[in-house]
C-alpha cells in the first residue's frame, strides 16, 4: 500500500519512507509477557511490536514516542479494577485512528520471528496459514498473563471454599464469571435470557453407619475401612441399599467388538459383583486399543456404565498406580464426601466402589487364587469370567441431597448472518472439590491449577472476543462448566442441551489444568489429529513457534477425562489445548519432574493453591494460540468434521441430520 494511501485513510501522518526492522538489535525490547509494545532510544523513531509469545510484527514508523509509552504504561489513572482484593491497572486503550494505521502498514511487511529471523518462504497453497484479520490481531494482542494471574489468585483463594459443586464458593464462582462475561459485553446464553444453565444434580454422602465386607471362600470376613481401603458411592440414589451378592472376576469388563475384544463372555452378571482392573489391556498395536493410547474403554466411568447394562449389583475395580495413572490418594480424596450425580434414568449400580490394590490381593489369597496370575490372564482374548467363591456384604447407608448448580454460558453473535447460526465453542470447568470438614489440617481443596488456570484462560479468551473491533463471522460460545471433578457432569448435561443444535457447533476447545510454570515451546492438542481441522492446528502451531507434542501420557486417557469428550459424544469436534512438557530454558526432564510431582502431591489435594510466583506466560500463550484457532475456526467456508472412521463420526452424522 502506497504511504499517500494510508495517510488518507488514517489520518496519520507517516514519514515517506516505511522500512521493516527484524535484525535483532532491538530484540531487548520485546516484551515475553505480552504487554506488546516498547521503544528504543533512536532518535524518536519507534519500534510498534504487534507480539504473541512466539511471533510478532516489527515496524519503524514515525509515531510518536509519547502514544508509545501512553501504551506501555500500566498505572493509568482512572483505569483500575479491583480484583480479589487488589488493585490493578488496566492499559490505556490505543487511540482507533492510529492502531489502524500502523496495522495496516504491519500487514504490509514479512512476518517476523521472535528471535528477528526473517519469516520462512510462504508454503505452497494448499498449506493452510494463519490469517488474522488486523483488529483481530490486535485483540490476541491484548491477552495478558497477569489478567489470567488475577482470575486464578482470586477463584482459588479460601474465601471460595475450593469451588465444591453444589456449595456456597462453587456458586460464588459462577457469579462471579458471569458477571466477567457482562463486563466483557458477551450476551447471556444461559436459561430464561441469564447466564445460567440450571443443572439438576443429586448428591449423595456415604455415611458412616455403611458397612462394606468382603466374604472369602476360607479365613476371616475382611471388614474393610473407608477411604483407607475402599471407596464407595450407592448410584441407586437411595438412601440405603443392601447387598449380599458373589463376586465375580471380569478382567478388564470391557465388551468391544471392534477390537474381538469381551471379558464377559456371554456369562449372566445379573445380580453379581464384579470385581474388575481399571484401564485397558496393554498393547504397543495402534490398531488394538489405540496401543498405549488409553480409549473410553479404560476408563472407570464405562466399567460402570456397561456393568449397569448387564444388570450387576455392584462394581469392585481394584486400584493400581501405574494403571490407574494416579495414586490411592487421588481416588480417596474424589471418592470423599459429598459426590454429585445426574438424576438416575436408567440402571443403576447399588454399590460403585474401589479398592486398594493389597486389599485385592488378600481377597484372592484367602480365595485360593493369585491376584497377579489372575491380573495376566486378563490380558487375553481366551480370558473367561471367573467366580472368586467370595460374596460381598454391605449395607449403603446414604443422605441424598438433590440440588441444582450452574453451567454458565455466554455467547458473542457473528458478524455475518449467513453462518451466525452456527458457532465456536469455549468450555473450562470451574469446579473442585470444596471443603472436606471431616479432614484435619487444611481442608480446603482450592484447585489454582486444576482449574481456575482454565478458566482464567476462558476470560481472558472471552474478554479479547469481545473488545476486538470486528467479530469473527460465526458465533462464539463461553461454557465454563461444572460438576467435572464428580464425572464432567456439567458437560454432559451441556452436550444433551446446548444453546445452539451440536451440529451447528463446528468445534469445542477446553482449558483444563494449564500449568503456570513458565514459556512452553511445545503445545499437546491430543485428540485434534482426529478431526478436519488439524492442519490448520499445525499451521498455527508453526506461526507460534510451539512445536506439537504427542500426548505425554498416553496411557493416563486424558481424551476421555475432561470436558471437551462429552461435546465429543454429541458429535462436536473437540479437544483440550495444553502445553507440553518443554519450557523455555528447561530441557524436557524438567517439564515431566514437574509433572511427576504435582500428579503424586498435588493433583486433587488441598496443596494445589495459588503462590504468588507463578508465572502466568504459558498460560497467555495457550489463549493466544486458542483464540487464533478459535478465530480461524470462526471463518471456515464450512463446519469442522470428525475424520473418517473415528469413533464420533456417527454421533457427528446424526446431529446434523
Amino acid at each position: 500500500m502506497r504511504v499517500e494511501e494510508l495517510r488518507r485513510r488514517s489520518g496519520v501522518a507517516f514519514p515517506r519512507k516505511l522500512t521493516t526492522e527484524g535484525t535483532g538489535k532491538h530484540r531487548g525490547n520485546f516484551c515475553s509477557a505480552g504487554h506488546g509494545l516498547s521503544c528504543p532510544s533512536s532518535r524518536g523513531r519507534c519500534t510498534l511490536v504487534l507480539s504473541s509469545d512466539y511471533f510478532l510484527m516489527r515496524l519503524w514508523a514515525g509515531c510518536p514516542l509519547q502514544f508509545l509509552q501512553n501504551f506501555t504504561e500500566k498505572r493509568s489513572s482512572g483505569e483500575r479494577r479491583l480484583v480479589g482484593g487488589e488493585t490493578r491497572f488496566m492499559y490505556r486503550k490505543l487511540p482507533l485512528r492510529i492502531i489502524s494505521a500502523c496495522l495496516i502498514s504491519c500487514l504490509s511487511f514479512p512476518l517476523w520471528g521472535a528471535e528477528g529471523a526473517p519469516a520462512p518462504v510462504p508454503p505452497p497453497k494448499s498449506t493452510p496459514s494463519v490469517r488474522l484479520p488486523g483488529p483481530a490481531f490486535v485483540a490476541l494482542e491484548t491477552i495478558n498473563p497477569e489478567h489470567i494471574r488475577w482470575h486464578v489468585r482470586f477463584l482459588s483463594h479460601d474465601l471460595l471454599e475450593g469451588r465444591g459443586t453444589g456449595q456456597r464458593g462453587g456458586d460464588l464462582a459462577a457469579e462471579y464469571i458471569a458477571t466477567q462475561f457482562a463486563e466483557y459485553g458477551l450476551k447471556p446464553a444461559g436459561d430464561h435470557g441469564t447466564y445460567m444453565q440450571k443443572v439438576p444434580l443429586v448428591g449423595i454422602t456415604t455415611l458412616p453407619e455403611t458397612q462394606f465386607s468382603l466374604v472369602p471362600k476360607q479365613g476371616e470376613t475382611m471388614n474393610l475401612k473407608p477411604l483407607d481401603e475402599y471407596v464407595a458411592y450407592d448410584h441407586t440414589q437411595q438412601s440405603q441399599s443392601d447387598v449380599d451378592a458373589e463376586i465375580v472376576f471380569v478382567g478388564y469388563g470391557i465388551e468391544a467388538p471392534e477390537y474381538n475384544w469381551d471379558d464377559y463372555k456371554g456369562v449372566d452378571v445379573h445380580g453379581k459383583v464384579l470385581l474388575m482392573l481399571v484401564n485397558e489391556p496393554s498393547s504397543d498395536d495402534p490398531k488394538f486399543f489405540k496401543g498405549k493410547a488409553l480409549t473410553y474403554y479404560g476408563r472407570w466411568t464405562y466399567k460402570y456404565e456397561e456393568a449397569a447394562r448387564k444388570g450387576a449389583a455392584g462394581v469392585i475395580l481394584v486400584h493400581q498406580t501405574q494403571m490407574a495413572s494416579y495414586p490411592w490418594e487421588v481416588v480417596r480424596n474424589s471418592n470423599s464426601g459429598e459426590k454429585s450425580f445426574l438424576k438416575a434414568s436408567g440402571p443403576a449400580l447399588k454399590v460403585a466402589s474401589w479398592i486398594h490394590l493389597d486389599v485385592a490381593s488378600r481377597l484372592a489369597s484367602a480365595s485360593g487364587m493369585n491376584l497377579e496370575k489372575m491380573m495376566a490372564a486378563a490380558q487375553s482374548r481366551d480370558f473367561h469370567p471367573l467366580s472368586m467363591g467370595a460374596q460381598l456384604k454391605a449395607h449403603i447407608v446414604s443422605k441424598v441431597r438433590n440440588f441444582e448448580s450452574n453451567n454458565v454460558i455466554a455467547i458473542l453473535p457473528g458478524s455475518d448472518r449467513r453462518v451466525a447460526d452456527e458457532a465456536v465453542m469455549y468450555t473450562a470447568h470451574y469446579d473442585h472439590f470444596g471443603i472436606r470438614p471431616d479432614m484435619p489440617g487444611d481442608n480446603i481443596f482450592n484447585g489454582a491449577d486444576d482449574n481456575a488456570t482454565g478458566c482464567g484462560i476462558l476470560l481472558e479468551i472471552a474478554r479479547a472476543f469481545g473488545t476486538s473491533a470486528i467479530k469473527p463471522r460465526r458465533s462464539i460460545i463461553f461454557a465454563a462448566v461444572t460438576a467435572e471433578e464428580q464425572g464432567l457432569l456439567g458437560s454432559e448435561y451441556l452436550g444433551m442441551h446446548p444453546p445452539i443444535a451440536a451440529g451447528k457447533i463446528s468445534l469445542d476447545l477446553n482449558y483444563d489444568d494449564v500449568k503456570p510454570i513458565g514459556a512452553p515451546e511445545e503445545v499437546e492438542v491430543a485428540g485434534a489429529e482426529r478431526t478436519s481441522f488439524y492442519q490448520v492446528v499445525e499451521a498455527t502451531a508453526k506461526e507460534f513457534r510451539l512445536a506439537i507434542r504427542p500426548d505425554a501420557l498416553p496411557e493416563a486417557g486424558h481424551f476421555y477425562r475432561s470436558d471437551h469428550f462429552s461435546m465429543a459424544r454429541v458429535g462436536v469436534p473437540a479437544f483440550s489445548i495444553n502445553e507440553g512438557m518443554k519450557f523455555k530454558g528447561h530441557p524436557e526432564s524438567w517439564g515431566m519432574e514437574h509433572e511427576k510431582e504435582y500428579i503424586e502431591k498435588h493433583y486433587h489435594q488441598p496443596s494445589d493453591e495459588y503462590h504468588p510466583e507463578m508465572n502466568f506466560v504459558g498460560n497467555s500463550a495457550m489463549a493466544r494460540f486458542g483464540f487464533a484457532l478459535g478465530w480461524e475456526a470462526a471463518s471456515l467456508p464450512k463446519l469442522i468434521g470428525w475424520q473418517h472412521g473415528d469413533e464420533f463420526e456417527a454421533a457427528r452424522a446424526k446431529s446434523q441430520q
